[in-house]
């Protein structure tokens, strides 16, 4: 997710020279509070639609997590967050249950149930066979961004005026 705002640059160059740099501080502070409340309503969101998880998905989705991504560059205006794992998007979007490249229609997983949760175990004689279908995705980080979007706009207006009003 990257956050732009036109003619952020400009404002920014305007307010410090009447914040002397503060407002910058400010701003970037409350900018990574912002990322940090997303990847709280993806975790959210991950949980309302029961998406499929071994706690991996929702985990890569926090600051710090070796697979979450979290980026702020271009002077502290920009923050990028999300997460590098593979299967993130097939969870979001939907995918298959085979390698269509494969040109299989089938695939045969190695492991074992336990009650109702498989387990995958390399070199098992049991196992199950997945058959090609289609599994829809949860769209938990739509949903999350969506939800976002609503309440970013006015965080920001709000926080503008809080700032304005002390500094001006």
């Amino acid at each position: 997710m990257k956050l732009e705002i036109d003619g952020l640059e400009e404002f920014m160059e305007a307010v410090k020279k009447a914040a002397d740099g503060g407002f910058q501080d400010k701003l970037e502070l409350w900018l990574e509070a912002m990322g940090m409340e997303f990847l709280d309503m993806v975790q959210d969101e991950i949980i309302r639609t029961e998406t499929v998880d071994t706690r991996r998905l929702l985990n890569s989705f926090g600051k710090g997590d070796r697979e979450n991504m979290w980026s702020i560059n271009e002077g502290g205006l920009s923050l990028e967050v999300g997460t590098n794992l593979e299967y993130a998007s097939f969870a979001n979007d939907g995918h298959t249950t085979v390698d269509l490249n494969s040109g299989k229609d089938s695939r045969w997983v190695p492991g074992y149930w336990s009650g109702d949760r498989f387990v995958y175990e390399p070199g098992s004689d049991e196992g199950m066979l997945l058959i090609l279908k289609w599994v829809d995705g949860t769209n938990y980080w739509d949903n999350a961004f969506a939800i976002f979007e609503k309440i970013f706009e006015k965080s920001l207006d709000v926080q503008l005026q809080k700032w304005m009003d002390a500094e001006f």
